[in-house]
Parts: C-alpha cells; structure tokens; sequence
C-alpha cells in the first residue's frame, strides 16, 4: 500500500496546534485547516496519545520510508542501530542528531 502522504503535508495541516495534542485536536485542527483528506486520514491512523510537538506527529504518521523526513543514510542506519518501541518502523524511530550538530549545541 503506498502512502502519499508526506510528513511535510502533515506538519503544515497542524501548524497552528498548541502542544501537547492529543490525536484528536490533531485531526480536527487539520479537518479545519482544510487539509488534504489522505492528511486527516493519515492522522487518524496515529496511536491516541498525546504528542508533544509536531516531530512526534510526523514520525508516527505513516508515510514512504523514503519520504521527507530529512534523514541522512548516516542518520537512517542509526535508527536501523538503535532499535524502537516493537512493532515500530524503523523509520519511525527516533532520529539521533550528527555528530556535528550535537557538538554545535554545546
């Protein structure tokens, strides 16, 4: 099944939510920002928890694995490397920052 969904669409249909958010306001806030219907269908499908900011949402939807998350190959073997909640995709896992960037936030 291919999703055409991508994580940016998501993000845009939720970008006047307040946060946390749980899955509902999620959804509506898209419903009501007019969103693309493949968009709230993909936020329907989200585990009902509540979702600390907008990263969260993106990574739970389900979306290409290849899809506009911003991953390097780099990035992507260390979510392969460190493994996830079970059942989670591994390209739904956490995405550790480079090397670099995490030594320009010190």
């Amino acid at each position: 099944m291919a999703h055409r969904t991508s994580a940016q669409d998501v993000v845009k249909a939720i970008k006047d939510v307040d946060f946390p958010a749980g899955k509902d306001d999620l959804v509506q806030a898209a419903s009501r920002s007019g969103a693309p219907q493949e968009v709230v269908k993909a936020l329907r499908g989200i585990p009902p928890e509540q979702y600390a900011n907008r990263e969260e949402v993106a990574r739970s939807v389900r979306t290409a694995p290849d899809s506009d998350l911003g991953t390097s190959p780099a990035q992507r073997a260390e979510q392969a490397r460190e493994g996830g909640r079970p059942g989670q995709s591994q390209h739904l896992r956490e995405v550790p920052k480079p090397p670099v960037e995490e030594e320009l936030d010190r």
